[in-house]
């Protein structure tokens, strides 16, 4: 069996020792995570973040995939069935492709803060809605969060929550995906075990 860890940017993520998740597995991120640390593929695809990623030179070291990569710079293209997904559920989807049997998917809180505004670590920076903002619409993500685990009916999907998390009933009748606290989920990270 073979673990990876999607990390979405909502802010029940924030604080998680990344170095020490990815020694358990591939961490497949999205977006701005590139800024401060380096997952082991990065997706992005809206345009306009998608493009200065490569204009930093990020994809000639670094896996990167966005729907439209400029030639020459390194970026992969997301997968042809998941072209129009948004950059989270592309991740879950690549991470599946890629044949990992057990994936965790982190701070897709998918819903708004506690203070009902929009929910991400990098609120107020560049390609980003400023703090206070309204919350993003999420409806799609689940859709294709839905799909992706229907495609990929063996492998075993982990939600994990924390307290910015949304519950959304949509996602309580897939078979093949769970829903953990982020207590236990630290806890299984503290211990590197029962992953």
């Amino acid at each position: 069996m073979t673990v990876a860890f999607v990390l979405g940017n909502g802010v029940s993520r924030s604080g998680l020792p990344l170095e020490r998740i990815q020694k358990l597995g591939k961490i497949y991120g999205c977006n701005a995570l590139y800024r401060e640390f380096t997952p082991d593929v990065l997706v992005a695809t809206d345009r306009a973040i998608a493009q200065r990623i490569q204009e930093t030179g990020y994809p000639v070291k670094n896996k990167f995939y966005t729907r439209k990569p400029i030639e020459g710079l390194g970026a992969h293209r997301v997968p042809q069935e998941y072209y129009g997904y948004s950059s989270g559920p592309n991740a879950v989807g690549i991470a599946a492709i890629d044949q990992n049997t057990k994936i965790y998917i982190i701070g897709f809180d998918m819903g708004p803060s506690v203070h009902n505004q929009f929910n991400n670590m990098y609120e107020g920076t560049e390609f980003y809605k400023p703090s206070g903002s309204a919350p993003t619409y999420t409806g799609n993500w689940v859709k294709q969060l839905t799909k992706i685990t229907k495609d990929f009916s063996k492998t075993q999907f982990i939600r994990v929550c924390g307290n910015t998390t949304a519950r959304l009933p949509a996602l309580d009748n897939i078979t093949n995906l769970a829903h953990e606290d982020l207590a236990t989920f630290q806890m299984r990270i503290n211990n590197q075990k029962d992953l």
